[in-house]
């Protein structure tokens, strides 16, 4: 076999399916596609310890920030403390299982498992092959489902939430929180996925010689979603990691109208019901996403209602609104700009999770406020339909193939990737 068509030198990209020849990368470099301009591979100084260190680190801190109180709150004499486990406690307690159970996968489990996983991928540990496959199929499946960072943030606004009724501290665990969710980030950042898979298993044999800066659809080869191996198009499985997928995704804008449309459904009444329960000196006080705007708005703190405003208004309805549009224009309607809707695609991915963080204040206050007969919060249905609005429309984003809206662009003869240092 040529160098030049060894499978290594070669990707296509999973954001516009662009065959493109990976130049060689110095320490500290990252290869982009010279199309859409999507990260393609890097090349990470130390590629085992890096990681390892970060993931050993966050692990550790993620103990610690079990361990102790997280925040505490004092009014009025009387005072109440929390940790991060009595958060789900005081959910189910409430009746409210479903978010107890969102919070211990999304904050807790998912963090977890990925750092754990980490840790036994980039290190040449004896472990059986299967499972490793399966360790890294998982690994980079739920990489987008961890929202410790998000967490953080809701934390911070309960805090703004809460200093007008009295004393608000941070406990022993709340530093090694903020340490673990620095860490976890950068423990993903450092784990380049092409590398990771070479030390799993080694890439398949190209199907036939590539042609660079043309679609992979028209060559007739398709990209592994997993791994990233090149693979004849009318290959189902992944002969590296076993993962099923086609050229373009099966249905992929029917099933992402259909979540779309079913998360709308949704977000209405989750607007309008009420998402949690203040409880103050024995009278009851309901209260939506819109009604603790307007509260932290009259109350002068305008940052924290515009945080929430447009992490819990803005960012979900123009996140609706902008998958629609995906979905109109790779139908063939509109301008037909690829680079512009590519754009929109990656704001859509990236932003998505952030409007969790109104279910993760409640989560907080709902824990942290009982205080006997002075003051009590509850949870309440409207921030379960909130959730629910949040993951329908994150896999209605996953369901939609952003390979759809460059399959009518023309071909760009691009021979080599664009380098970029790190």
């Amino acid at each position: 076999m040529c160098s030049s068509e060894h499978p290594q030198h070669w990707m296509l990209c999973p954001q516009c399916d662009l065959m493109t020849q990976l130049p060689p990368l110095n320490t500290g470099q990252k290869a982009n596609c010279p199309r859409c301009h999507t990260t393609l591979t890097a090349n990470w100084s130390e590629p085992r310890k890096r990681p390892s260190g970060y993931a050993l680190a966050a692990l550790f801190m993620l103990l610690l920030a079990n361990l102790f109180p997280f925040v505490n709150m004092h009014v009025s004499g009387l005072s109440s403390e929390i940790s991060l486990m009595a958060i789900p406690r005081v959910m189910v307690s409430e009746d409210y299982a479903s978010l107890a159970t969102l919070f211990l996968l999304f904050v807790q489990a998912v963090p977890a498992f990925c750092m754990v996983a980490i840790l036994l991928l980039v290190n040449p540990l004896p472990l059986p092959q299967p499972l490793r496959v399966l360790m890294a199929r998982v690994l980079f499946q739920l990489r987008s489902w961890g929202m410790a960072e998000i967490f953080l943030a809701g934390v911070l606004v309960s805090f703004v939430k809460l200093m007008a009724y009295g004393d608000i501290g941070i406990g022993s665990s709340f530093l090694p929180w903020c340490l673990f969710c620095l860490l976890q980030l950068r423990a993903f950042q450092c784990v380049d996925r092409r590398w990771l898979w070479r030390q799993i298993a080694p890439e398949p044999a190209l199907p036939s010689p590539p042609r660079a800066g043309v679609s992979g659809l028209r060559q007739g080869l398709r990209s592994c979603p997993c791994c990233t191996a090149v693979l004849p198009v009318e290959r189902y499985r992944c002969t590296r990691c076993g993962t099923g997928a086609l050229a373009r995704r099966r249905h992929s804008l029917q099933w992402t109208m259909a979540l779309l449309l079913t998360s709308f459904l949704i977000y209405i009444p989750a607007n309008i019901m009420p998402i949690m329960v203040t409880e103050a000196l024995g009278d009851k006080m309901s209260s939506n996403i819109m009604a603790g705007v307007i509260l932290l708005w009259s109350d002068g703190s305008y940052p924290v209602a515009l945080v929430i405003f447009i992490a819990s208004i803005m960012v979900p309805s123009l996140k609706m609104l902008a998958i629609g549009w995906l979905c109109w224009d790779a139908r063939g309607h509109g301008s037909r700009d690829s680079e512009k809707m590519h754009v929109v695609y990656e704001v859509v991915e990236f932003v998505g999770r952030w409007s969790m963080i109104d279910v993760f204040v409640i989560a907080v206050l709902s824990a942290l406020v009982r205080i006997g007969q002075l003051m009590n919060i509850y949870p309440a249905v409207g921030a379960l339909l909130f959730a629910a609005v949040v993951i329908l429309t994150m896999f209605a984003a996953m369901t939609f193939d952003p390979r759809l809206t460059w399959d009518r662009e023309p071909e760009n003869n691009l021979k080599e990737s664009s380098l970029d240092g790190k």
